[in-house]
């Protein structure tokens, strides 16, 4: 992890983010002195589950995966996280603890904002507020979609699932499956390692997808789609 300053090399203007032009002059000078960019490496950790953060974070460039840690060392993957996005807006107007962890899956550089710096411009500026209730929406309704189909889906259905949810994602992250290991991709189904390599090579087999090295392509999304829904 490298704090940066705008002379650095690596330095990324974080206020051109459309989010943030939302903002007036003041607001983001109130933002911008209350913040601080980081440069994390591959493998970082941006939050750990369980601790007390002191600021949010806003993703400038880079992959993120978000997950929560259990006993006995399972993991289970929640969701993936590309530039423009905010992480911790649960804990924004909370004392309690980080409900998972985020990882990079890339070199990240994220904008750190101190939480009370934030809700003070969340308080005064309503279009800015509306639209981070916006996005924390959408993250939720995501985040019941997986609990639905932890809850409600044989094993093929949840990775089928999975696959659809990161298919998704391509076009706007196209090597996303290489930054995934299998293991990655069982624990988004929320299934065995061995499960999800053998489903795998059944889906490919049925014509469903073609496996190339760590490289997913789905061949009929139609199908995918139509296992899922009967899983």
């Amino acid at each position: 992890m490298i704090t940066l300053q705008e002379s650095d090399r690596e330095y990324i203007c974080d206020i051109q983010a459309p989010c943030f032009q939302q903002l007036s002059g003041e607001e983001a000078k109130q933002l911008q002195q209350n913040r601080t960019q980081v440069l994390f490496r591959k493998g970082d950790t941006l939050t750990k589950q369980g601790t007390y953060p002191s600021y949010i974070l806003f993703l400038i460039d880079g992959v993120v995966k978000q997950y929560l840690e259990g006993d006995d060392n399972k993991t289970f993957n929640l969701s993936i996280q590309l530039p423009g996005e905010f992480i911790g807006l649960s804990t924004l107007f909370s004392t309690e603890t980080a409900p998972y962890s985020v990882v990079c899956l890339t070199d990240c550089q994220a904008v750190l904002v101190t939480k009370e710096s934030l809700g003070h411009v969340l308080h005064a500026n309503a279009d800015f507020t509306y639209k981070l209730a916006e996005r924390h929406a959408k993250q939720q309704s995501e985040l019941f979609e997986t609990v639905r189909n932890q809850q409600f889906k044989q094993m093929n259905g949840r990775l089928a699932a999975a696959l659809l949810y990161l298919n998704g994602l391509k076009e706007r992250q196209p090597s996303l499956f290489t930054l995934l290991s299998r293991k990655d991709l069982a624990d988004f189904a929320g299934i065995a390692t061995e499960s999800a390599v053998k489903l795998l090579k059944t889906f490919e087999k049925d014509g469903l997808i073609e496996l190339r090295d760590k490289d997913i392509h789905i061949r009929d999304v139609e199908m995918v789609q139509s296992v899922y829904r009967r899983g």
